[in-house]
């Protein structure tokens, strides 16, 4: 495989166009309900998001994990072992899929109640929930076989997948909620479908037999799937940290501002899935090709994937903040179907302080993809803790309380700048090279 420019631009293109598809399931869902539901129905999606995040990140943790292992494992010609890993990721697979099930089926309304929700918000709220819980096995796969796919040499069928999911997802979400008037429980079905439909694309590659890797009889190793869950364990810890923040969020501008407060956030907040998983494509895209580098031994290829990966985020960074700052009166509006004032004065501001943190975002998620690409599992995971949980949690309580509203907004760049300084000092060494031996964090783990 190379790993030039050329390679890089089709691996990640292809990527982040996916990306963004699969986060148009629940920017489709904002935007339906907005217009069906109002801010109410704004508000129970917010609240029923966590959960979405924390299944979206279980998947990405074994597909990501599972197919990195891979990666490495065939570049450095042993393929024979590449079933084993596909089959063991297919185990744990198993064991998270009947934990939300379990969790679906006898826990979704004291979760709801742990989340927050009050009595108007409650019962769609949980009802949205429950769905998506019951429909985990779907994403869970969804995400597995995307990833080992995109190992596997077919960076376009992963995109299509993920686009016609999404595409699908907007379809079905108008229909259902629209025509057949079923309200958040159509909301909900329409983005539990979207990775069935994605899935049966994927089958493809299989159909077609140009699959290097298959289920086996191979047993379930611990040692094995330990290995997996650490090398994805950072994709895990930042999609669940950002469903916590989201939490925790809510929780504070419920006090500040109410329901219309946390729809407002709600706006920005489903506006930031869309803008991270850019990043995340960007990131997601040069794991295969930095993993292929990283197990031939190649520090030229790392170094320059690494290069085009930070210089792309900056460029792309500049662009979609201009954008939202021009744009952020009309966006708002897109998802304020009933004119709230209120939700307009507070959601405005807020996109113009909360995306100033854009640019350290991107290059936090690259540099934790980097190193878990490489098998660097400890500076991954502690990048990820420390900007996901760690630090934005009191940096919100402390700024909300200060500052209010705009103390809040604010909490997000705030951490995120002071994570990018800190991995820069920590972790690159002074010539302005890539990392490459991470003395620093194998210290600190001692």
């Amino acid at each position: 495989m190379k790993t030039g420019l050329k390679e890089f631009i089709r691996y990640t293109s292809l990527n982040v166009l996916g990306m963004i598809g699969l986060s148009g399931y629940i920017l489709a869902d904002t935007y339906f309900i907005s217009k069906g539901l109002g801010a109410n129905g704004l508000a129970a999606l917010n609240l029923a998001i966590p959960i979405y995040s924390f299944i979206h990140g279980t998947g990405l943790m074994l597909g990501m994990g599972g197919a990195t292992k891979y990666a490495i494992l065939k570049s450095q010609k042993e393929p024979g072992k590449s079933n084993q890993v596909f089959t063991n990721t297919l185990y744990l697979t198993a064991v998270f899929t009947a934990i939300f099930i379990f969790t679906g089926i006898f826990l979704p309304g004291k979760i709801t109640s742990l989340f927050g929700a009050n009595k108007t918000v409650f019962t769609m709220a949980k009802i949205y929930l429950e769905v998506i819980l019951l429909f985990s096995p779907a994403f869970l796969l969804n995400q597995v076989l995307i990833c080992f796919i995109r190992n596997d040499g077919s960076p376009k069928l992963s995109m299509f997948a993920m686009l016609t999911g999404s595409l699908a997802n907007i379809f079905l979400d108008y229909i259902f909620i629209f025509p057949f008037h079923m309200g958040i429980l159509g909301a909900v079905l329409a983005t539990a479908f979207a990775p069935i439909i994605s899935i049966c694309i994927l089958s493809w590659h299989f159909i077609t037999k140009k699959n290097k890797f298959q289920p086996s009889k191979a047993k379930f190793s611990p040692a094995l799937a330990g290995n997996i869950l650490s090398i994805g364990l950072p994709s895990l810890i930042t999609e669940t940290a950002s469903g916590i923040v989201i939490i925790v969020f809510n929780m504070i501008i419920l006090k500040l501002q109410g329901n219309t407060g946390v729809a407002a956030y709600g706006v920005i907040a489903n506006l930031s899935l869309v803008i991270t998983s850019i990043f995340t494509g960007i990131a997601q895209g040069t794991q295969p090709i930095t993993s292929h580098a990283y197990g031939n031994g190649d520090k030229n290829s790392l170094k320059q994937i690494l290069k085009y990966a930070l210089v792309t985020t900056i460029t792309l960074s500049a662009c979609i903040y201009f954008f939202l700052f021009q744009m952020a009166g009309p966006i708002v509006s897109i998802f304020n179907s009933e004119k709230n004032y209120l939700l307009q004065q507070i959601a405005i501001p807020g996109i113009k302080l909360y995306f100033t943190a854009i640019p350290f975002a991107g290059f936090n998620i690259i540099l934790a993809m980097y190193f878990a690409a490489t098998g660097h599992v400890l500076p991954a995971q502690m990048i990820s803790l420390a900007r996901g949980l760690l630090f934005i949690l009191p940096v919100a309580f402390c700024m909300s309380h200060f500052a209010g509203m705009a103390g809040v907004w604010l909490s997000f760049p705030i951490t995120e700048s002071i994570i990018t300084l800190a991995t820069i000092l920590r972790t690159l060494p002074r010539n302005g090279t890539p990392p490459s031996n991470h003395r620093f964090f194998a210290q600190n783990a001692k």
